[in-house]
């Protein structure tokens, strides 16, 4: 009898194992297969290009920095631009010359590195882009400040020539090139306050900066952090972006080294998403996380004073991560102060809402006082569409709350990662008509019709990309930057 069982639990266990084998081979090959059903590669996804910086260039300063960076647009414009030869001419191909999405139709190119010196500058401003962008993510910021600040507008390696370049870049490439930047402003500006604006990637590698700075008891670079949309933390699923590349290099399959394959519209992003390009986030993300955990009491006091704004819905990084794995670890000694914009709770949106997407915060903010200052913007509850902006450090206060002569726009419920960077004024991506016929406005571009014949899907067209309180994040960026200069000595 026991031999039986025996016999019988080894053959339900080879049965199970060679099941799950063979279950585990269809699901790899019909994902192989669905992703090869996608679009066809294009030049602009199989060219590598050779002048991209990477940590092992060699290069000592900046200047070097932005040499190599001639030298990689002049292969952009000969490999690219020159080579390609389009049988039906694309009026919205960013890589066809003169087309309305032609970067050159630009009075500047926001897809290069720019530095606006100003031998009257209070400070200097080092802006950092996000994964998959350009400076132009932050040019608005950049024109603010013009005329008070000395500005940097970093481009990060692999970005703002052609999507291929985000295939082979890592994490210490990007920290590399950050590196080389601040070096090189804060040269340019001794004895000045240094601030760093990042978005989403861009305010990773400023916040991972500073910590290997201080982990090597190394004295910090800047006065203040500000961040908009920041990957602090990212979905569980994005560690397998690693694996998914490694099975199209055994396969050989190189539609496996893309998440998307898209038409490239937008003269100032990438529509289409390397594999590689999330694999480079989680990795720096990861980083930042181990760094944190190392830090002693003493060290976490030397993080500078860190300004955040954050949507608490966002599709691409973790609106939650940014409370639970950063700012619950801060000190109460520094002038922490984070921004989130709430969704627009109007009577027919609530009824609409899978869940209350500020519930999962809740636990968070049980205390009396909490070690930064918290700003939720939300609707006016006794105006529907208007804003206001309840202060929640203090929870023994319940009136703390300012109106802003701000409202949701109509049939807006929220905002979106990429929308935060952006004014209602913006010429690509704002609603507002432009009077420039030769140049694409992505803002507009909502089309009605059928679903699925469009390669610019419907989630895209429809996500918001401009802040209507673009406003009141600007004076807080201000009244930030103000406050800190007053305190250095």
């Amino acid at each position: 009898m026991r031999a039986i069982v025996i016999g019988s639990t080894k053959h339900f266990l080879f049965a199970a194992f060679y099941g799950a084998v063979g279950i585990g081979l269809a699901l790899i090959i019909t994902a192989v297969w669905m992703l090869n059903a996608r679009p066809n590669l294009s030049l602009w996804h199989t060219t590598h290009l050779t002048s991209e910086y990477h940590q092992q260039s060699g290069l000592t300063n900046f200047n070097q920095y932005l040499q190599l960076e001639d030298k990689l647009f002049a292969e952009v414009e000969q490999q690219i631009y020159r080579q390609y030869q389009p049988e039906i001419a694309s009026p919205i191909n960013r890589y066809e010359r003169n087309s309305l999405s032609d970067p050159g139709v630009w009075q500047q190119n926001w897809n290069r590195s720019f530095e606006w010196t100003n031998p009257q500058a209070e400070f200097g401003l080092l802006l950092l882009h996000g994964m998959s962008d350009s400076p132009y993510m932050l040019s608005h910021i950049a024109q603010h400040y013009e005329h008070q600040a000395h500005v940097l507008g970093l481009r990060l390696p692999g970005h703002g020539t052609i999507p291929s370049g985000l295939t082979d870049i890592s994490w210490p490439d990007l920290a590399g090139a950050v590196s080389l930047a601040v070096a090189h402003l804060s040269a340019q500006l001794p004895n000045k306050p240094i601030y760093v604006v990042g978005f989403s990637t861009g305010a990773a590698l400023a916040l991972n900066h500073e910590l290997e700075n201080i982990s090597l008891d190394k004295p910090t670079s800047f006065d203040g952090i500000i961040m908009l949309s920041p990957a602090i933390g990212l979905a569980p699923i994005a560690a397998g972006a690693y694996w998914q590349a490694q099975l199209g290099k055994l396969l050989g399959q190189d539609k496996l080294y893309w998440n998307s394959i898209q038409t490239e519209y937008d003269p100032f992003k990438y529509q289409s998403f390397a594999v590689n390009a999330g694999d480079v986030v989680y990795q720096l993300t990861q980083r930042n996380q181990t760094l944190l955990a190392s830090l002693t009491a003493q060290q976490f006091n030397a993080i500078p004073a860190i300004l955040t704004f954050q949507s608490v819905v966002d599709d691409t990084v973790s609106s939650l991560a940014v409370v639970d794995l950063l700012y619950q670890r801060l000190p109460a000694k520094k002038d922490h102060q984070l921004v989130l914009f709430d969704v627009n709770r109007t009577r027919s949106n609530n009824q609409l809402l899978f869940q209350d997407p500020l519930a999962s915060f809740a636990p968070f903010w049980l205390p009396e006082l909490l070690p930064y200052r918290l700003s939720l913007v939300e609707n006016d509850p006794q105006h529907d569409n208007q804003v206001q902006v309840r202060e929640l450090t203090d929870k023994s206060k319940t009136d703390d709350v300012l109106a802003l002569n701000l409202t949701w726009p109509k049939d807006v419920y929220s905002l979106s990662h990429v929308a935060l960077n952006f004014p209602i004024e913006d010429t690509l991506y704002g609603p507002l008509l432009d009077d420039n016929p030769e140049k694409i406005q992505i803002g507009r571009a909502i089309y009605q019709g059928e679903r699925g014949i469009f390669s610019i899907s419907g989630n895209d067209m429809l996500r918001q990309k401009w802040n209507p309180f673009y406003p009141y994040m600007l004076s807080r960026i201000d009244e930030f930057t103000l406050g800190h200069q007053s305190e250095t000595p």
